[in-house]
């Protein structure tokens, strides 16, 4: 009997045997994972390497069109630590946090923007994050224009020397824009980093739109130990997963 198959068959609850614990990532997509382990996806692997009691190893690629068939899909790696709930490329874990789009702007006297509805957008130069291989805009970003904000919007795609969400910041900085709407994680961590005073607000969103997402682990389907342990370690961690995400200051 091989190594693989002695570890499985000692198993008594969902079992994953490896020599390591194989994490696809981005090398250089802050907050989420960075090659030096600075970002709060790195800290959350090494929390489940640990767990594991497995060595943390990495495949690194940038996470632009392809990333899980040349990673996940091609077998060099075997988790990844944040992707959408029910996201149709992977086989997903229970979700282990949520968060929702804000409006990022310089601090201020004046009541903070909590719709994309309110009057003052019009007179206001907005940043919104470009989304998916066809440029989409965020769905706050498909609401603006909506609501016939098509003129003062700028978009930043997420393929880019810097995060886009990063841009994007640095552009209310310079005073090239004067807001942006961007995913919590990623705002949070830029805008407390500005240099500036910024102001983060949750929006409120309509009936019609959707502003927060659940974010889960991604494995290759056909692997259900695998992610029956992922689901095992989030149930039981997750007050060491939510440390994490606050000292990140992810929205949630």
């Amino acid at each position: 009997m091989g190594r693989a198959a002695v570890l499985l068959a000692l198993c008594t609850a969902p079992c994953f045997a490896a020599d390591a614990l194989r994490v696809c990532a981005d090398p250089d997509n802050l907050p989420y994972s960075r090659e030096d382990g600075s970002g709060f996806e790195n800290r959350i692997a090494q929390l489940l390497a640990d767990d594991m009691k497995l060595p943390l190893a990495y495949e690194w690629l940038p996470d632009r069109r392809g990333f899980v068939r040349k990673t996940l899909g091609a077998q060099l790696c075997d988790v990844i630590i944040g992707v959408p709930a029910g996201f149709e490329r992977t086989a997903t874990t229970q979700p282990y946090y949520r968060s929702a789009y804000v409006l990022v702007e310089r601090a201020g006297d004046a009541p903070a923007i909590r719709t994309l509805a309110d009057p003052r957008l019009a007179t206001l130069r907005i940043g919104v994050q470009l989304i998916g291989n066809d440029l989409a805009a965020s769905p706050p970003g498909e609401l603006l224009a909506r609501h016939g904000h098509t003129q003062n919007v700028r978009g930043f795609p997420l393929a880019g020397d810097e995060p886009s969400a990063q841009r994007a910041v640095d552009a209310i900085v310079r005073g090239d824009i004067d807001a942006a709407v961007l995913w919590g994680p990623q705002a949070a961590y830029f805008a407390r980093r500005a240099g500036v005073p910024l102001r983060i607000t949750r929006l409120d969103a309509p009936a019609d739109a959707h502003f927060d997402f659940a974010i889960a682990m991604g494995v290759r389907r056909g692997e259900p130990a695998l992610r029956e342990r992922l689901d095992d370690f989030i149930r039981r961690r997750q007050g060491d997963i939510d440390r994490i995400l606050a000292d990140y200051e992810v929205p949630r």
